[in-house]
């Protein structure tokens, strides 16, 4: 039987194990793929223990993952734009998951891989590109403004830099001491996160900043919040609370495949990297969602499937 990894029930790691599920049969507007990679995101931990059961039900046992690459195996009712043997990449359907040999795709949220482009680098792009896009996007950032990326060293961050950047917007992240170099390659500049951050901040712009994308949420939002003196361009990613809190607001996500189409094209065409830096077989699929819990990855893990 196909393998996959999941949780039991919702908790901690220990709910976490290897599984051995029939292979699915696509419903209306979905698609069967093969999967050669996937990507791993924060919201996959936090399915896990039950932060998002309320607006994502899940029968259990449940496979982990929201976004993968792969190949097309069969077509559900009602899909026009794919035929078996296609390359694609795109969300898990609702109630599947990535970390498998096999899982649903919806077809609305998928998009045609390049031959030029890995199934690593596509399985990346769904989720924290996607995000990526649509918040720069929502910020309507002008040529020649400021944004900070609060948290930019992992794949939402990191895509959102070089996005940003090539919009003419200057880009000052937060980060650890251990990202510069990282935040450095994408054209931004690193201040250290931690007490005295804002006052970090002003030492480069003294007026403040234009925009704010937030990663992190909590105290850490809090605490450059009133770099923006319009808090309708500071948008959270994490923390909806907040958010309500201090007068910001939430990305508004694009998932269509039209969307995901554009993005996969900036990296064809080498305009944009997901900045892979990790690629972990199936088989430990732990340690690749245990590297990202922790939250000290600098841009995106990926789960290899043979």
């Amino acid at each position: 039987m196909p393998k996959a990894y999941g949780f039991t029930h919702y908790g901690g790691t220990d709910v976490q194990a290897v599984l051995e599920l029939d292979r699915p049969s696509p419903g209306a507007g979905e698609v069967l793929v093969a999967v050669r990679a996937a990507g791993v995101n924060p919201v996959d931990w936090k399915i896990r223990e039950g932060q998002l059961a309320e607006m994502m039900p899940l029968e259990m046992p449940a496979v982990l993952g929201r976004e993968v690459a792969g190949v097309v195996e069969e077509v559900g009712q009602d899909v026009d734009a794919f035929s078996v043997h296609d390359e694609i990449l795109g969300s898990v359907a609702p109630g599947s998951g990535g970390y498998a040999e096999y899982t649903l795709v919806t077809a609305s949220t998928a998009t045609k891989k390049p031959p030029q482009v890995s199934f690593t680098d596509a399985a990346a792009l769904p989720v924290a590109a996607g995000t990526a896009y649509d918040a720069v996007g929502q910020l309507e950032l002008s040529e020649g403004e400021t944004l900070l990326i609060n948290g930019i060293g992992g794949g939402v961050g990191v895509a959102a830099a070089q996005l940003a950047r090539d919009y003419g917007v200057f880009v000052i992240g937060t980060g650890s001491e251990s990202k510069r170099e990282l935040a450095e390659s994408l054209g931004a500049t690193l201040v250290t996160y931690g007490v005295g951050v804002a006052d970090r901040v002003r030492e480069i712009m003294p007026d403040g900043v234009d925009a704010i994308l937030d990663l992190v949420g909590g105290d850490a939002l809090r605490s450059v919040a009133d770099l923006v003196s319009d808090r309708s361009r500071v948008l959270t990613t994490t923390d909806p609370t907040a958010a309500a809190e201090l007068g910001a607001g939430g990305v508004e996500r694009d998932r269509s495949g039209v969307v995901l189409a554009e993005i996969v094209q900036l990296v064809a065409d080498g305009k944009l990297d997901p900045h892979v830096s990790d690629v972990v077989p199936l088989d430990r699929a732990d340690e690749a969602l245990a590297s990202v819990e922790a939250g000290h990855t600098r841009g995106k893990v990926v789960i290899s499937v043979p």
